[in-house]
């Protein structure tokens, strides 16, 4: 059949048009997507196109240096090299982590956690796989850039961590990669920035940390820099003075060593709370963390029974034994319950509440006056006196001396002591306070336990005449222009009788100058105040030793707390104590020898080696419910 050639005409114009409607179409379209493209994705596009040749680079700023008093470095940077991957230049990530783990030796798991970790951040940002590249794994990687196996893979120049003497760790702590949880918390961090986890370096983290700076490159194809286009140099973080006394410090702990025993010690100016010196034995190895640790040493430092991470100056608690006694007598003395001259009969042993309580010598020390009993630390004087003045009064002067609270020293991670008080007991056990629980607690046993520096606190307030101040180790910062003395904390003001500050000094003197238990701390013409205390110890058979001092008497510079563990008598912790106060006093040439010995000047007289322990040596009293009465 022939089709009309009107229909025929009719059918080519319809394709005609269907065309043109296409291509109009067609043409929108394209016009439609060039302006997206030019319009609103341009920006977006020209970073993606300018990334095509262009790179930026971090450039990670330099934690602070930090000094001591004398303005010796005490924690410096070095340099070194860090291997990161860059996810926006690579094609196959999970490539680059097989022959990244392959050619640094290690575990392809572990490479792949870490990259996994920064998975959800921007693509442009490194993900750092070591922080502290040898120089073989540096080597290595270069040479696979160069043969342009990894791109996507850059070694850089980073500053690290580094301190120089085996000394302080607890002081300085360590630092690490920022934690989620950190940068969660402080907007102020990213992922992968090192940041302070302990001591100065986490107290003091915001003043040490610099500015990071940024440095933007041309690159060819091949990922190779040609040129550098831009470059922000990095801000160092500012510099710290600390108010330790390198010498001190090194003579401290080093004492601890020779002396063989582990604990801790806080040598302490009395009039402003400035630590002088600050140890806790067995410590660790800061250098360790500056480049990220690895898993073996982190878990053996964490399942080690001395427990190294632990800072047994702030974290550790013991019984104080006798070296509580004094904030027994402050009680007593400034609510009026004795005065200086109140005399108690010792024959041995005194009974309360139906039950004989001893004191450690046997035969007892005769009728003595307070004075004399902090001489001969007499446990019956001090049961006496301590259910004369009741629990309630103890804790109050105890507390308002520094102990069983927070000394508030500018470290993280402070613990808190304990003087139990009735409404502790009551919170605690649903239970009342019991007058012969008293018995103990005067003598510094039972359920006080108390940290070696409120320790320093609290003798600082006794050695100052009532001040307590609160012990800082940060002197002044430097901001670029030079040393400015950093604010000090106001010291509380502890209101105490002349007549108390006199009779605490004389006692304590005697300890040491007298026929106390402390004559092993003796130096001449170095008028040395001191006190011992054993603190039992349920789990081993020896007991903790203690020795607080102070010197000279009448002026005191310096404040000693240190406690032994394990380390019996507190008389045998004061030759130890005394080495701090003659490094301190007279200069470096005269802590003596580096073993344990009494101690004779000339014009001292000979004396045997004091062997009495000074407190109960009975197991901790179990005091059965009485009334309470006094």
């Amino acid at each position: 059949m022939v089709v009309p050639i009107t229909e025929q005409r009719r059918k080519s114009e319809a394709r005609i048009d269907l065309l043109q409607y296409c291509i109009i179409v067609g043409f929108a379209a394209l016009a439609f997507g060039f302006w997206l493209l030019q319009g609103v994705y341009h920006a977006h596009y020209r970073e993606l196109a300018e990334n095509n040749h262009q790179r930026t680079l971090p450039l990670r700023a330099p934690r602070g240096i930090v000094f001591d008093r004398d303005g010796r470095p005490l924690v410096e940077n070095r340099h070194s090299f860090g291997i990161s991957i860059v996810r926006e230049h690579t094609r196959d990530l999970g490539r680059t982590t097989r022959l990244l783990s392959e050619i640094l030796g290690m575990d392809e798991a572990r490479v792949r956690e870490l990259v996994d970790r920064h998975r959800r951040e921007p693509t442009y940002r490194p993900i750092p796989i070591v922080q502290d590249a040898t120089l073989a794994q540096v080597a290595a990687v270069t040479a696979r850039r160069l043969d342009f196996e990894l791109p996507d893979v850059v070694v850089e120049p980073v500053p690290t961590r580094r301190y120089p003497e085996s000394m302080a760790a607890h002081i300085f702590g360590y630092v690490g990669e920022a934690s989620d949880a950190q940068v969660t918390d402080d907007g102020r961090l990213k992922s992968g920035d090192i940041v302070g986890q302990s001591g100065i370096e986490r107290s003091y983290n915001t003043l040490l940390m610099g500015t990071d700076g940024a440095k933007r490159v041309v690159v060819n194809s091949l990922g190779r820099e040609m040129r550098t286009l831009e470059e922000v140099e990095p801000t160092e973080g500012r510099r710290l003075k600390l108010t330790i006394d390198a010498d001190l410090q090194r003579a401290v702990e080093n004492g601890f060593r020779a002396f063989g025993y582990r604990g801790a010690a806080v040598v302490m100016d009395p009039a402003n709370g400035e630590l002088l010196a600050f140890t806790s034995l067995p410590a660790y190895d800061p250098n360790a963390f500056a480049s990220g640790i690895d898993r073996a040493t982190w878990n053996a430092l964490n399942t080690d029974e001395l427990r190294p991470l632990q800072d047994r100056a702030i974290q550790g608690r013991y019984s104080p034994g006798s070296t509580f006694k004094m904030a027994v007598a402050v009680a007593a003395l400034e609510e009026g319950v004795i005065s200086p001259d109140f005399h108690v009969s010792c024959p041995g042993y005194a009974t309360f509440y139906g039950r004989a309580f001893k004191c450690w010598k046997g035969g007892g020390h005769g009728s003595v006056d307070l004075r004399h009993a902090i001489e001969q630390s007499c446990n019956v004087y001090f049961y006496t006196i301590g259910n004369m003045t009741g629990i309630e009064r103890i804790h109050k002067w105890a507390t308002r001396l520094g102990l069983g609270v927070k000394s508030g020293v500018d470290l993280p991670s402070e613990g808190q002591g304990l003087v139990p008080s009735p409404e502790w007991k009551r919170s605690r056990t649903g239970e009342k306070w019991y007058a012969g629980e008293t018995i103990s607690v005067a003598i510094g046993q039972g359920q006080v336990s108390l940290t070696p520096v409120s320790m320093a606190v609290y003798v600082s307030a006794i050695a100052n005449g009532g001040s307590r101040v609160t012990p800082h180790l940060l002197k002044a910062v430097d901001e670029g222009q030079g040393w400015k003395d950093a604010p000090k904390p106001p010291p509380a003001r502890v209101e105490l009788k002349p007549g108390t500050v006199k009779a605490l000094r004389e006692g304590l003197w005697m300890v040491v100058n007298g026929a106390g238990t402390g004559g092993r701390a003796r130096i001449q013409g170095r008028d040395v105040a001191g006190k011992t205390g054993t603190a039992q110890n349920a789990d081993k058979d020896r007991d903790h030793g203690w020795f607080i001092a102070f010197a000279p008497a009448e002026k005191p510079e310096i404040v000693v707390g240190a406690i032994f563990e394990f380390g019996g008598h507190g008389s045998e912790v004061a030759p130890y104590v005394v080495r701090s106060i003659r490094r301190y006093l007279l200069g470096p040439d005269s802590t003596g020898g580096d073993r344990p010995r009494q101690i004779i000047l000339p014009g001292d007289a000979p004396r045997a080696p004091i062997q009495l322990p000074d407190s109960a040596t009975l197991p901790e009293v179990q005091v059965p419910p009485v009334p309470e009465t006094r």
